[in-house]
């Protein structure tokens, strides 16, 4: 009887431990920009802008479906993760939805070479008032055999927040840049 208290106990712990294994790591950062929400949603919605609000990022590229549509799917090239040989990682992304009048899209890494394939990310945006909006970014990821949680969760927090933190200076850069060309039409 002890015997069987005791497997008992031990098949609960293990089914309570691969449970727990099987759950997603989870987290989110967020940000005020100094700058109207569709001012910030035309920054952060567009794919040929990526790189002017992510750092890291070198290239975009378009590979299949339509910009804004569901099914949309790019691929994203730079420096986001450091690679051991020192090349660019790159990410292959589909877009799983959009809502454009609540300000919010959905993204799934699909393959990658820097081992978050699967995981999702979620942009939503929201009017602060006095032309400002606040940056939400969550995201979530299979467990990384190997990982902290805490530790990936806190360089994807420290890299998000980064991107958040430029997306004002990259709506100011690109206003300069339309008031210089029309100075010259």
């Amino acid at each position: 009887m002890i015997k069987q208290l005791c497997d008992l106990h031990l098949s609960s712990h293990f089914l309570q431990a691969s449970e727990a294994r099987s759950e997603k790591w989870r987290g989110s950062v967020g940000g005020i920009v100094e700058a109207p929400i569709e001012k910030v949603w035309s920054m952060v919605s567009q794919t040929k802008r990526l790189a002017e609000w992510m750092p890291m990022v070198e290239r975009c590229t378009e590979l299949a479906g339509e910009e804004g549509v569901p099914g949309y799917v790019r691929l994203v090239s730079g420096f986001m993760f450091p690679q051991e040989d020192g090349e660019r990682s790159w990410i292959k992304e589909k877009l799983v939805s959009i809502d454009i009048p609540q300000h919010r899209y959905v993204y799934k890494l699909e393959a990658s070479n820097v081992g978050l394939d699967g995981s999702v990310n979620s942009v939503t945006l929201v009017d602060y008032g006095n032309d400002s909006t606040l940056v939400d970014w969550s995201y979530e990821l299979d467990p990384l055999q190997g990982t902290c949680e805490d530790s990936i969760i806190d360089y994807l927090g420290f890299l998000y927040k980064s991107c958040i933190n430029r997306i004002e200076g990259a709506i100011e850069a690109s206003s300069k840049v339309s008031v210089a060309g029309s100075q010259f039409n």
